[in-house]
C-alpha cells in the first residue's frame, strides 16, 4: 500500500510519461490484462487512457486492471489513470519510495 507522500512521488514521475494503452468499448480481456502486467513488469510505472465509447470509466478500468494484475492506482485523472507494480529486483523507483518514506 502506498502511502499519500510515495503517491505524490509517482505522480509527479508519471506527469511525462506518454498513454502506453487505451480501453476501447470492449471488455477488459484476457489480453489486455495480460500486456498490462507485461508492461508493469518492464516499466514500473504505467499510464493508460479510457475511450469516450469506453464502458467503463477510468476509474472503473483503473481499479480493474490493478485487481487483475496486482498493481496500486496512482492516480485517476479525467480519462487517464497511473498503475505502478514494484519489480522484485532492479525497481527504478523502489529507492526513490523508500527516501519519501523516511522523510517523514
Amino acid at each position: 500500500m502506498l502511502t499519500s507522500k510515495q503517491r505524490a512521488t509517482l505522480r509527479a514521475k508519471a506527469n511525462t510519461l506518454e498513454v502506453v494503452f487505451q480501453v476501447g468499448k470492449g471488455e477488459i480481456d484476457e489480453q489486455l490484462i495480460k500486456s498490462t502486467a507485461d508492461c508493469l513488469a518492464a516499466r514500473e510505472l504505467i499510464k493508460m487512457k479510457v475511450l469516450e465509447t469506453s464502458m467503463y470509466t477510468a476509474k472503473e478500468a483503473a481499479n480493474a486492471l490493478a485487481e487483475a494484475v496486482d498493481a496500486e492506482v496512482v492516480q485517476v485523472i479525467g480519462g487517464r489513470f497511473v498503475l505502478y507494480k514494484q519489480k522484485k529486483e532492479n525497481s527504478a523507483y523502489a529507492e526513490l519510495l523508500t527516501e519519501t518514506k523516511k522523510r517523514k
